[in-house]
């Protein structure tokens, strides 16, 4: 999962710990290109060698996987893949940084987070995201290219494609990010904005969604009470009770069964009828669940703005 609060590693360890094991399948799944392309790419131009175990079956490296991602950086930004085969592993990764400081491509930004999370390289992650944020700005950025980013690897390591230590370490480097330019905001406070409760229920973790969230309602003038992850039902009734919501806001991220999602959804109005609920997540997406009334899907920061403002004018 992306969040697991008090996740400790000696740093210095790591390496031994994720060197990887991949299937033609999980460079699949990870890579975004088709088995059967990798395996041309690998017969017709020599791009990638697998290894092989003692039972004879192929396996791919990290070297493999990485330089598969910087390949598919520069094929997708119109190089020729057999051009790309007479370049050097450093001519490779020096266009992939020419790209990657340009910043306007998302694919180009989302694949050169996934090779910093695979090496573990902290500048290269924050210099890739920095670059980003100055040419696309810092609302687009996180949309267009972290979030898309998290999604990825989410689905990898539930799959178990990646190593939970690859995914806490990134994770761990947003959360930072993002509670600076939240402590920013609550500099000056709102006191007289609406209110929005803002929580994860009880079996979900994954924070990092929300907290953005948290921030452009700070940037829109809400009053917000953030509680986190792993929220109990009660203890929402105990906020509300306490401080009055105006609207409620949840993400959801950890698979989960459509009905279950429903059961939950309906207890929610049930226990605060008139309260407005926001929903975000990729499960929403995924399960696209029935709704109560006056529950809102917001998975789009445009969306979330217009509301926040259709809020505060009634309000």
């Amino acid at each position: 999962m992306y969040l697991m609060a008090g996740y400790r590693m000696n740093l210095l360890q790591l390496p031994l710990f994720i060197m990887g094991k991949y299937s033609i399948k999980d460079l699949e799944k990870i890579s975004g290109i088709k088995a059967h392309t990798i395996r041309m790419w690998e017969r017709r131009y020599g791009l990638i060698e697998p290894q092989r175990t003692e039972t004879n079956i192929r396996f791919y490296s990290d070297c493999d996987l990485k330089r598969l991602l910087n390949v598919s950086i520069l094929n997708h930004n119109g190089i020729k893949i057999s051009h790309i085969a007479g370049l050097t592993d450093a001519e490779i990764k020096s266009r992939v940084l020419d790209l990657s400081i340009d910043g306007r491509s998302s694919s180009v930004q989302i694949e050169s987070l996934m090779v910093a999370m695979l090496e573990l390289d902290e500048t290269k992650f924050l210099n890739g995201l920095s670059s980003s944020i100055i040419k696309l700005g810092f609302e687009v950025s996180v949309e267009t290219v972290l979030f898309p980013f998290l999604e990825r690897i989410g689905v990898l390591w539930q799959a178990g494609t990646i190593n939970p230590a690859q995914e806490h370490f990134i994770s761990n480097l947003i959360r930072q990010k993002l509670f600076v330019a939240i402590d920013n905001e609550m500099q000056s406070p709102v006191q007289n904005g609406p209110r929005i409760i803002m929580f994860l229920s009880e079996h979900e973790q994954h924070e990092i969604g929300l907290l953005f969230y948290n921030l452009l309602a700070r940037k829109e003038g809400m009053n917000v009470v953030y509680l986190g992850a792993g929220v109990p039902l009660e203890d929402l009734s105990l906020v509300h009770r306490l401080r009055p919501a105006d609207v409620f806001m949840t993400s959801f991220i950890t698979a989960m069964d459509k009905q279950e999602m429903e059961d939950l959804l309906r207890e929610y109005h049930k226990r605060f009828p008139e309260i407005p609920f926001y929903l975000s997540g990729l499960q929403m997406e995924l399960l696209q669940p029935e709704l109560p009334e006056g529950f809102t899907v917001v998975n789009k920061v445009r969306v979330f703005k217009e509301r926040l403002r259709l809020l505060k004018y009634e309000a």
